[in-house]
């Protein structure tokens, strides 16, 4: 019983974690990336579908990416797309491809991105700790309904906060380096 609630809150904690390193591909340091459009979506034939359906998306160098759409049709919408999404690019057409300069980032512009990216850490630590809070309440209740002794509850809790303190660090672990990714020139 036991081992199942750390089980899962262990698996819970992972799964925020890949969220946040999900949450961090999409800010941007100063290099191209093709992770940065995988937020953007375009109208392919009246449905809204991710730009990697309609394009090939490539690193042609370290500050532009490169655009292949399949469709030659497509080439303006997906301008039109990037264009109004809100990473402040803009992208040039040369024949049926399409490149996107990635501009390089102000120090203002630097600091500002190192606020959202500590939002974002903020956020996956609570995240962290509200799993916290169900498993050790989910071990109140087992104590309560005599299934589980006060000893044992208090040692599961231990352990549960052990796993929160080493998610917790990995946290903090890949916010450094997305903070150092972000303050490089």
């Amino acid at each position: 019983m036991i081992n199942e609630i750390k089980s899962d809150a262990e698996s819970r904690m992972d799964k925020t974690i890949d969220v946040f390193k999900v949450d961090l591909a999409k800010v941007r340091t100063g290099r191209a990336h093709p992770s940065l459009l995988d937020t953007i979506m375009v109208d392919y034939y009246g449905s809204n579908v991710p730009l990697s359906q309609v394009a090939n998306v490539s690193v042609q160098d370290a500050r532009t990416l490169s655009l292949s759409p399949w469709e030659k049709q497509m080439v303006p919408v997906i301008e039109k797309a990037i264009m109004q999404s809100d990473l402040g690019l803009n992208p040039v057409t040369n024949g049926g491809v399409i490149r996107i300069p990635l501009p390089p980032l102000t120090e203002e512009r630097r600091k500002d991105l190192i606020k959202v990216v500590r939002g974002e850490a903020e956020s996956a630590k609570v995240a962290i700790r509200n799993i916290r809070r169900d498993s050790n309440a989910t071990l109140k209740e087992l104590e309560k309904e005599k299934e589980i002794s006060e000893d044992e509850e208090r040692k599961a809790e231990d352990m549960i906060q052990k796993i929160t303190d080493t998610h917790v660090k990995k946290i903090d672990d890949i916010l450094a380096i997305k903070e150092k990714d972000l303050m490089e020139i």
